[in-house]
């Protein structure tokens, strides 16, 4: 029986290159080389430290464009907005200004995260990974796109039950800006689905075949996992979502298919 001790002084391993080691299956397993507590929590700082640099430079250069952006997210509202606070204009383009510089920031803030972490991968996990992660990037801006398209039916739909001098809505810009905001979110997060099954199916939790067979539950699901996320109760959204997720549901099998074939090649 083999029994590993921690170094006294608490630090903790770490992988590194290991000049002439040459394990039975390279990349199983990373090379260790010791690196202190106090060590680990600098590279953190300074990783965080990059982040919110990063950050901040965005949410600059983000406050400049902030009064167009609120402009291209109004286009389906006619009409003004209106506050009921005397800071929520300001407090609005704030938020904004930092939305924004947190998606601008968005490369850098992933950069370092993946330099913080890779260290502790093996190769092979190192190779497997690297590529989904601008896949990652690519699909929760296509998802914002989609929610920019979908916007002007869903709250064309729902300022549809107007009634002039009767029902007349005075929409408040900090509820709007929310509700368009999770909206385009959620949409961000949806396009994130061949990800999850890509990790299950790579986990061993998910074959193939069970993805084939799981069809008809799976539709089920997206129906119903779309009406309860999505915002407002306009039929719009929920459906959209609903035909984007099963058409990624049937790429990523066929995806899975492909990679299945080539690793068996």
């Amino acid at each position: 029986m083999t029994t590993s001790l921690a170094p006294p002084d608490g630090s903790v391993a770490l992988p590194s290159a290991s000049p002439g080691s040459s394990p039975a299956d390279p990349g199983a397993t990373p090379d260790v080389a010791v690196m202190s507590l106090v060590e680990h929590l600098t590279e953190l700082r300074r990783r965080l430290a990059i982040s919110v640099l990063a950050v901040v430079v965005g949410s600059a250069i983000g406050f400049y464009f902030t009064p167009r952006v609120l402009t291209l997210l109004k286009a389906p509202v006619e009409g003004p907005l209106i506050f009921l606070e005397p800071g929520g204009a300001f407090f609005l383009q704030m938020q904004t200004a930092l939305m924004i510089g947190i998606g601008l920031a968005l490369p850098v803030i992933l950069y370092q995260f993946w330099a913080f972490v890779s260290p502790g991968l093996t190769a092979r996990e190192r190779r497997l990974a690297r590529p989904w992660i601008p896949i990652a990037i690519l699909l929760f801006v296509l998802g914002m796109v989609l929610a920019y398209f979908v916007l002007p039916f869903a709250v064309g739909f729902l300022l549809g039950f107007q009634i002039v001098g009767v029902l007349e809505d005075q929409l408040t810009a900090d509820g709007y800006y929310g509700w368009v905001t999770f909206l385009f979110l959620v949409f961000g997060i949806v396009m994130e689905f061949p990800i999850v099954l890509v990790l299950l199916n790579r986990m061993g939790i998910l074959s193939v075949e069970r993805l084939r067979r799981s069809r008809r539950y799976v539709l089920l699901g997206v129906v119903i996992f779309a009406v309860v996320i999505t915002p407002g109760g306009d039929p719009v959204s929920p459906m959209v979502m609903t035909a984007v997720m099963f058409v990624l549901y049937e790429l990523t099998i066929r995806v899975l298919d492909r990679m299945s074939a080539a690793e068996s090649a």
